[in-house]
């Protein structure tokens, strides 16, 4: 069976085959029984879209599933290749006699072009990155 991540919701709305899925992302703290003390828990609430696999009713608790290597991409396309052309900037950059200023200013800029890129191909990210609603039994 196919690894995947899943988070428990409740559905907000459903319009045709989607579902608009409410979760709560919490810190790893946030459940320790010492983080209403410490205030450094974080706790929000997130609302999915997800294709159905079953039908459901609005308030019904729910899986909201993913498979466990589009996680792993989502986390290097969205730390991992920015920080290594963080770093590669800044050293090219210098490398060809740039001050640390402009080489890092230029590494910066350099990171935000390859977040508008990825911006450019969000619909095509957006069909690989797909959540489905898996309905409590």
């Amino acid at each position: 069976m196919e690894e995947s991540i899943r988070h428990k919701g409740i559905v907000e709305r459903v319009e045709g085959d989607i579902a608009i899925v409410r979760i709560a992302q919490t810190s790893a703290c946030a459940a320790c029984h010492a983080a209403k003390m410490c205030m450094a828990s974080e706790s929000r609430e997130k609302r999915i879209e997800a294709r159905l696999t079953a039908p459901v009713q609005v308030g019904q608790e729910v899986d909201v599933v993913v498979r466990e290597e589009l996680g792993w991409l989502a986390v290097v396309l969205a730390y991992v290749i920015p920080f290594v052309l963080l770093v590669a900037a800044v050293a090219g950059l210098n490398k060809l006699g740039w001050s640390e200023a402009w080489a890092g200013t230029g590494a910066l800029v350099s990171v935000a072009v390859y977040y508008g890129v990825l911006r450019l191909f969000r619909d095509r990210l957006q069909r690989k990155f797909t959540f489905y609603v898996e309905s409590e039994r």
